[in-house]
C-alpha cells in the first residue's frame, strides 16, 4: 500500500507539502483541482501544473480526489451529455498526465453530512459529529448556517458557500429521483466513460455516501455491500471499483468491514481509514482518533483485511481531530492525521511481518 494524505493545494490548504512529506510516513498525496466546478473541463496544462507542484516537494500525486460529478449527470438533466463529455476529456487529460485513480461520489446535494464539526470530546479535542436528533431539528436549508461558524475560515468540499445557496433548487432538482433512478443515472455516466479509463489504465473508485441512510428523504445507494457488489455488476469492469472509506461504511453497524473488504478483492482502488464512536444510540457518532481503543472499529482487522486482499493502491488516513490548538480545516489538520499515518503505518508492518 501506499501511505499518502489529502492535501487542497496551497492556495486553499493549512498544511504545507513541506509539512506533509516530514511526516516520514505519507509518500503521496491526493489532490486537486479544488476551484472547478463540477462540469468544468481541466485542462493539461492545469493538471501538469499541479502535479509538477506535488513531485518538487518530493511527494507523488497518488490520485485525484475529486474530479466532481455534476448534478446535471446525477439527475439525468439536459446538460448531462454535454457535462459527461467534459468529464471524459478529463479524463482523457490525467491519463496523459500518467494519473491512473479517481475517486469521486454519486451523492445528491450533500457530498458528506455531519451536525458538528467541532464536538469537544473529554481530551480537549474536537471532531466532527453526527445526531440524527439535530437533523431532524433542521430544514435542509438551514444546515450550512448550523456549521458555516465551525470551518475555521476554510470553504469545506461540498459545503462551498455558493452551493449552499442554491439548497432549495437542489432539492427541486432531486424531486421524484429515489434509488432505482440514481442506480439508473450512475450506470448511464460509467457506461460512457469506462471507454477513456480503459485507454488510459484509470481506476474510478466511487466514494460511499455519508451517512449510510437517506437525509432529508435524499436518496442514497452507495451504502452496504450489496449495493456495491450490484453497481459492479451493472457495469463490469475493473476500472469501476471503490473508495473504501470505513467512516462513512461503518456509519452503519450492519455493515460488517473486514468482510466487505474481502468481498470486494481487485476492486477496492483507494482507501480511507478512520475509526468512529458511536455515542446515544446507532446514529449519533463522533469520528475518533486512528486506534482501535479510542473508537468502535478494529483497525487491525480492517488492516489485515486489507492485506490479505493483496491491495496496493493508495490510503489515507482520513478525518483527524483537531488537537494541540491547531487550527485547521475540521477534520484535515495535520497533527491528527500524522498520528493516524503513523498508526496504520505500525499496523501494516507488523501485519506484513507476521506473514513472512
Amino acid at each position: 500500500m501506499q501511505m499518502t494524505m489529502r492535501w487542497y493545494g496551497s492556495k486553499h490548504d493549512t498544511v504545507t507539502l513541506k509539512q506533509i512529506r516530514q511526516t516520514a510516513y505519507v509518500k503521496g498525496v491526493i489532490t486537486t483541482l479544488y476551484d472547478k466546478m463540477p462540469g468544468e473541463l481541466w485542462t493539461l496544462d492545469e493538471i501538469l501544473a499541479m502535479k509538477r507542484e506535488v513531485e518538487d516537494a518530493g511527494l507523488a500525486l497518488a490520485g485525484i480526489e475529486s474530479v466532481n460529478v455534476s448534478d446535471a449527470i446525477k439527475t439525468a438533466s439536459p446538460e448531462r451529455d454535454r457535462d459527461i463529455d467534459s468529464y471524459i476529456k478529463t479524463l482523457e487529460n490525467l491519463g496523459k498526465a500518467d494519473i491512473h485513480m479517481v475517486c469521486y461520489n454519486f451523492m445528491p446535494v450533500f457530498d458528506w453530512t455531519r451536525t458538528e464539526l467541532a464536538r469537544m470530546r473529554p481530551d480537549g479535542s474536537t471532531v466532527l459529529a453526527y445526531s440524527q436528533a439535530a437533523v431532524d431539528a433542521i430544514s435542509p436549508e438551514k444546515m450550512f448556517d448550523s456549521i458555516a461558524g465551525e470551518m475555521n475560515g476554510t470553504v469545506m468540499p461540498g459545503w462551498e458557500p455558493e452551493r449552499m445557496a442554491k439548497v432549495k433548487e437542489l432539492f427541486e432538482l432531486y424531486s421524484g429521483i429515489d434509488d432505482e433512478t440514481l442506480f439508473a443515472n450512475l450506470k448511464y455516466f460509467l457506461e460512457a466513460i469506462m471507454p477513456v479509463c480503459d485507454k488510459y489504465d484509470i481506476n474510478m473508485a466511487i466514494h460511499p455516501d455519508d451517512p449510510a441512510w437517506s437525509v432529508f428523504g435524499l436518496p442514497r445507494i452507495i451504502i452496504s455491500k450489496e449495493n456495491i457488489l450490484r453497481m459492479m455488476k451493472m457495469v463490469d469492469n475493473p476500472h469501476n471499483g471503490v473508495t473504501f472509506c470505513t467512516g462513512s461504511y461503518g456509519t452503519s453497524l450492519r455493515n460488517n468491514l473486514p468482510e466487505m473488504i474481502r468481498a470486494l478483492k481487485g476492486r477496492i482502488h483507494f482507501a480511507h481509514i478512520r475509526n468512529l464512536k458511536f455515542n446515544d444510540g446507532e446514529r449519533d457518532f463522533e469520528e475518533a482518533a486512528h486506534l482501535s481503543s479510542d473508537g468502535t472499529f478494529d483497525m487491525h482487522a480492517i488492516m489485515r483485511a486489507l492485506y490479505d486482499i493483496g491491495f496496493d493502491g493508495p490510503i489515507r488516513p482520513d478525518h483527524g481531530r483537531m488537537i494541540w490548538d491547531e487550527v485547521a480545516m475540521p477534520g484535515y489538520g495535520l497533527y491528527d492525521r500524522a498520528l493516524g499515518a503513523a498508526y496504520l503505518c505500525g499496523l501494516w508492518e507488523s501485519i506484513v511481518k507476521e506473514n513472512q
